[in-house]
């Protein structure tokens, strides 16, 4: 183990948060060099790559034994683009489940963007964060609530 993959590893061990920005690293090292330290790091199971810039420190499945992502997709993802800046919302099904208007629980992790638009891709094992952005004020038609009316 080299200095930087040391000052590295203390960092990962040191942050509260379970997801790691590679732009809170870049004045550890060049590069280059935390490239190759960041692989060595996925490569040993201390984190998982879920997203361009973005690691996930790991913890043992206590059934398993095998490592795993220290979170939930969800929380995952929430706690990305807190450290991101991003303002987003459950997606509209986990909405209407929260305020008790539906009783299926959604099963896709979906965020709303609002009119944001983003492409950022982050992906945990084989599931995927979908993202839903609102409609737009004028044009889009009639929303969800206008459409039950209508038909009253």
């Amino acid at each position: 183990m080299n200095l930087l993959e040391g000052r590295v590893r203390r960092f990962v061990v040191q942050e509260r948060s379970i997801v790691i920005l590679r732009s809170e690293l870049k004045h550890l090292g060049s590069r280059s060099q935390l490239t190759r330290v960041l692989r060595r790091l996925v490569d040993a199971g201390t984190l998982v790559r879920v997203s361009l810039g973005v690691y996930v420190k790991t913890r043992p499945n206590k059934f398993t034994g095998s490592l795993k992502p220290a979170g939930t997709l969800e929380n995952i993802a929430a706690e990305i683009f807190r450290k991101l800046k991003v303002d987003v919302e459950p997606g509209m099904l986990a909405r209407e489940y929260n305020s008790g208007q539906s009783t299926q629980i959604p099963m896709l992790p979906v965020v709303s963007t609002a009119r944001r638009r983003i492409t950022r891709r982050i992906q945990v094992e084989n599931r995927v964060v979908i993202y839903e952005r609102a409609r737009h004020a004028r044009g889009g038609g009639p929303d969800r609530d206008e459409k039950e009316n209508v038909n009253d």
